[in-house]
C-alpha cells in the first residue's frame, strides 16, 4: 500500500507557465487521502526560490520540506567536503549556490546552462577536471520540452561531452540517482516500497525510480512523453496515465 507520493513538476504539474488541466485536484485528491506528497524535479535552469513563488502563484501548495531539487543536493555534497563549486550552470541558479560549500578545492557542477554553454565555459570546466575536480552533474536528462513546445538539449549531452574529453565520470545529483531518491524517501519516514513516482521521464523518473527501489512508478502522457517511451526504458512503468488526474485515479484505486 502506497504511503507516499513522488511527483515531477514540469511537465505533469505544468508546462512552462501554465498548469495542466486537473493537477491541482489530483494533489488535493492525494492529500485528502492522507498521502504524503514530495516534488522532485530536475530543472536546474531556475532557482529553488522560484519555483516555489510559481507554484504558489499557480495555486499549488507546497511546504518548503517538500521540494526536492538537483541544487540543494549538490549544497549538501559540497558542504559536507568543505569543497566550493566551479558552476556551469544557468546564470539564474547562481543563487541556490551563494555561500554553499567551503574553501577547499573545486568541484565543477554542471546543470542545464542553456546559452552559457559556450567554448570558453566548457573548457574552463574541461581544465578544473583535467587538473583534479570532481565533476557533478545537477541532472543528465537527455532532453526537455521547451517554451516553443518541441524538445530541446537538456545538460546530459555536455555532461556526457565533458566525461569524454576529461576522462573521468560524473557522479549524478538529481533523478535518476538513487541518492536523491533516497534523500526524499527519508523525510517521509516510510520504506522506499510505500512509494509511488510520478513522472513524465520515462527514464530519470520512472525507471530512475523503480531502480532506486520505490515500489511504483507511473509514466504520464503529458510534458516531454513521446509514443513509444513506456518501452524505451528498463524497469518498465508500473502504469501509464493520459495526465497527473488519471495517475492518481490508478494509484487510488489500485490501493
Amino acid at each position: 500500500m502506497a504511503r507516499a507520493v513522488f511527483i515531477d513538476l514540469a511537465g505533469v504539474v505544468y508546462q512552462g507557465s501554465d498548469l495542466i488541466p486537473g493537477a491541482i485536484a489530483a494533489i488535493g485528491r492525494l492529500r485528502a487521502a492522507g498521502l504524503a506528497v514530495r516534488f522532485l524535479t530536475n530543472t536546474t535552469r531556475t532557482p529553488r526560490r522560484l519555483i516555489a513563488a510559481q507554484l504558489a502563484a499557480m495555486g499549488v501548495d507546497v511546504a518548503d520540506g517538500e521540494l526536492f531539487t538537483p541544487a540543494g543536493s549538490a549544497c549538501a555534497w559540497l558542504a559536507a567536503r568543505g569543497m566550493a563549486p566551479h558552476l556551469l550552470v544557468h546564470p539564474a541558479l547562481a543563487e541556490d549556490f551563494a555561500g554553499c560549500g567551503g574553501e577547499g578545492p573545486g568541484a565543477v557542477v554542471v546543470g542545464d546552462a542553456g546559452e552559457a554553454f559556450s567554448y570558453g565555459a566548457m573548457n574552463a570546466a574541461f581544465r578544473a577536471l583535467v587538473a583534479g575536480a570532481p565533476l557533478l552533474a545537477l541532472a543528465r536528462n537527455r532532453t526537455f520540452l521547451d517554451a516553443d513546445g518541441a524538445l530541446s538539449l537538456d545538460a546530459g549531452a555536455f555532461v556526457v561531452g565533458l566525461e569524454f574529453a576529461a576522462r573521468v565520470r560524473a557522479l549524478v545529483l538529481g533523478k535518476p540517482a538513487p541518492e536523491f531518491f533516497a534523500l526524499a524517501v527519508a523525510s517521509v519516514g516510510c520504506a522506499a516500497d510505500e512509494v509511488v513516482m510520478i513522472g513524465d521521464d520515462a527514464e530519470a523518473d520512472v525507471a530512475g525510480a523503480l531502480a532506486a527501489g520505490l515500489g511504483r512508478a507511473v509514466l504520464v502522457r503529458t510534458g516531454k512523453y513521446r509514443p513509444g517511451d513506456e518501452a524505451a526504458f528498463s524497469p518498465a512503468p508500473s502504469h501509464v496515465a493520459d495526465d497527473l488526474m488519471g495517475a492518481v485515479g490508478w494509484l487510488l484505486a489500485a490501493a
